[in-house]
């Protein structure tokens, strides 16, 4: 029983402890309203006078001396000036104290920003930036896992068949080394993604801007990704003559990614459509890729655009894809300054980007 006493005690002075700092944490902040902290300073120091000078006067008037009364008032306004000054400063400590919690990971702590002045607008700007870390850290921790399971599926499929082969469980036919040259272009397509998202991440990616013959460019993307999915038509409806002013492999990188996309999620034997055209308002470039697959739930049509989103179950990709592709388009776009949404349709999913005048213009 005696062992067990100043470990007991203990506990109860941290329980007392925090019980005392969360009343006062409560304590309302009379100063708050103000607007100044050169005004809030001016207030505390009339504050303190007055009390001192109300305490010497009353004792006075009960037949006490100055010096007897004088330090009763001093120490009465400072406990006067620590009530209605408390709010001033507490902002700064729970701001340290946050910090501290953020040097060890903890991004969860926010301050009680109720003051408007100085203090109560760093208070504000503090919780954003706490917030804004949180974020950022809790993408780190989900990009780190995703690129991990994606890195770590092609990895064990080619290390699967390259252990048959070796061991001779399974002949070096050329189904069999077709299979790991699928599973190695796949390692390649991704770390190509990921290249190009860390000079997202970056910034230091300058557009080439060049006047483009918008069928020609379209004709040749859907070409290429005719010769990767042989199994799919592409039907391109694009006017002669339409000219767009852009970033040509930029542009290639968000077609090719919504041709893929397409491809891969519409159903075997349907055509994908590809249509461009002026914009309606006169300017601009207005690029659609529509597919007849499952679609994409409005709940889902925002996320689709997030780094390996793989949106709803319906529409998953089935042979495994990165979930990057949709993000690297959004990221082209933004460069240019335009548009790329999911399109309402009552079948299938229709993608459209949107080129500003400035950068889409037709001839």
């Amino acid at each position: 029983m005696t062992a067990d006493r100043p470990p007991q005690a203990a506990r109860t002075r941290r329980i007392a402890r925090r019980i005392v700092r969360r009343l006062w944490t409560r304590l309302p902040r009379p100063l708050d309203p103000l607007r100044s902290i050169k005004v809030k300073f001016g207030v505390v120091a009339v504050v303190t006078a007055c009390v001192a000078t109300l305490i010497v006067l009353w004792g006075y008037a009960l037949g006490f001396r100055a010096r007897q009364t004088l330090p009763v008032g001093l120490l009465i306004s400072l406990g006067v000036t620590q009530l209605i000054a408390h709010g001033m400063t507490a902002p700064l400590r729970e701001m340290t104290s946050a910090a501290r919690a953020m040097a060890r990971g903890d991004y969860s702590r926010r301050v009680r920003a109720t003051s408007r002045d100085e203090v109560g607008e760093l208070a504000h700007a503090f919780n954003r930036m706490a917030a804004d870390l949180a974020q950022v850290d809790r993408q780190r921790r989900e990009f780190v896992a995703n690129v991990s399971h994606e890195l770590r599926t092609p990895i064990s499929a080619l290390q699967a068949v390259l252990e048959n082969v070796a061991d001779g469980v399974t002949p070096a036919t050329p189904e069999v080394l077709e299979s790991a040259v699928e599973q190695t272009e796949r390692l390649g397509r991704l770390v190509a993604q990921l290249l190009d998202l860390s000079r997202v991440d970056a910034g230091a990616v300058p557009l080439a801007l060049s006047r483009v013959d918008v069928a020609s460019f379209v004709a040749d993307v859907a070409a290429e990704s005719a010769a990767g999915h042989p199994d799919v038509r592409f039907e391109v409806d694009v006017p002669r003559g339409l000219h767009a002013v852009a970033d040509r492999d930029r542009m290639h990188q968000v077609l090719g990614n919504l041709l893929d996309n397409a491809a891969r999620h519409g159903p075997p034997g349907r055509p994908v459509a590809v249509r461009a055209r002026p914009a309606s308002d006169g300017g601009g470039l207005v690029l659609e890729v529509a597919d007849e697959g499952p679609g994409i739930p409005p709940s889902e049509r925002a996320r689709v655009f997030e780094r390996f989103s793989r949106g709803a179950a319906g529409h998953a990709t089935p042979d495994g894809g990165t979930g990057l592709g949709l993000a690297i388009a959004r990221w082209a776009i933004d460069l240019h300054g335009g548009d790329i949404h999911v399109v309402d349709t009552a079948r299938g999913c229709r993608i459209r980007v949107t080129l500003p005048p400035t950068l889409g213009e037709p001839s």
